[in-house]
């Protein structure tokens, strides 16, 4: 079980990731996270194409619906969004940059 028992102070995002991807070791955990990213944009582009703003509610619900599933279940470890939040919201779009052009493997 990975645990982010400690609680570090990073002074910028660079010391962070890496520390974010030790987190998100477990492929389906960072598949989970992908298809949440991924549902978002796609939630994303047709609010703003259909003017559904009702609809901007479902973003939170998405995002963190698939990535704590991927924690609790699978990793199981907390989110680190839960001490690092903005960093956390950064890393999880770096990550899905990264899934996207290959450089970490699902």
């Amino acid at each position: 079980m990975s645990t982010n028992t400690t609680t570090k102070e990073y002074s910028d995002f660079k010391s962070f990731y890496p520390f974010y991807l030790s987190q998100h070791q477990n492929t389906t955990c960072r598949l989970l996270h992908f298809i949440g990213s991924s549902l978002i944009l796609i939630t994303l582009a047709y609010i703003f194409i259909s003017a559904s703003w009702v609809l901007l509610w479902t973003i939170p619900l998405l995002g963190y619906g698939f990535a704590w599933v991927g924690h609790f279940f699978f990793e199981k470890n907390k989110p680190a969004t839960f001490t690092y939040p903005v960093y956390s919201f950064i890393g999880d779009w770096v990550m899905y940059k990264d899934l996207l052009i290959g450089k970490l493997k699902f």
